[in-house]
């Protein structure tokens, strides 16, 4: 089975007060980091999605193997960024793992793990903190859904009362994403 990646980095990160794609942990920006464990995990394709700050978030990517996807619509909020990356997919893939890029705390061996839990018709959830979260592998019987979402609804919305089987993953640290200066400044 083929499973893509698609890394949610469009938003424009207000309340961090500076693009958190580029924030750098462990020598590496957020997004860079994100691109190499989703190849690693061996995802494919792995596309980006990319609003706010374009130009210098693609130009941290650095990875020819991406499929960069423009999302104009980023300032509706995360779910456009979600179609955005569903539209680009071809018709080969098994399921999406949707991730975004600030989850510091995730490696390429819990999106293997992932990865080897997924069948098709079942999603794959993390599960941090008492609950079902990203990154999550959709099969494709749940895109229809995930497209139906909009504004900053994300596809936890799809995990807490789905009507397809989830397969839960624990994700140790999930709970720990790069929001505030605050969350940065604990991460550093």
């Amino acid at each position: 089975m083929r499973v893509a990646a698609i890394i949610l980095a469009a938003g424009a990160s207000r309340r961090l007060g500076q693009p958190k794609q580029l924030v750098e942990y462990k020598g590496e920006t957020l997004i860079a980091r994100a691109v190499r464990i989703a190849h690693e995990a061996e995802l494919q394709p792995v596309i980006v999605v990319l609003g706010a700050e374009r130009d210098a978030v693609r130009a941290a990517v650095r990875d020819e193997r991406v499929v960069i996807v423009e999302n104009d619509a980023w300032s509706e909020g995360i779910a456009s960024s979600m179609r955005a990356g569903l539209e680009a997919l071809g018709p080969d893939v098994s399921g999406a793992l949707m991730m975004p890029c600030d989850q510091p705390r995730l490696s390429a061996e819990h999106l293997t793990r992932m990865m080897h839990s997924f069948a098709n018709g079942v999603i794959v959830a993390s599960t941090y903190a008492g609950v079902r979260g990203v990154p999550a592998i959709f099969p494709p019987g749940t895109w229809s859904e995930l497209m139906k979402l909009s504004g900053d609804v994300g596809a936890r919305r799809l995990l807490q009362d789905p009507a397809w089987p989830v397969v839960e993953v624990a994700f140790e640290g999930g709970e720990v994403d790069i929001d505030a200066p605050e969350d940065l400044a604990e991460l550093q």
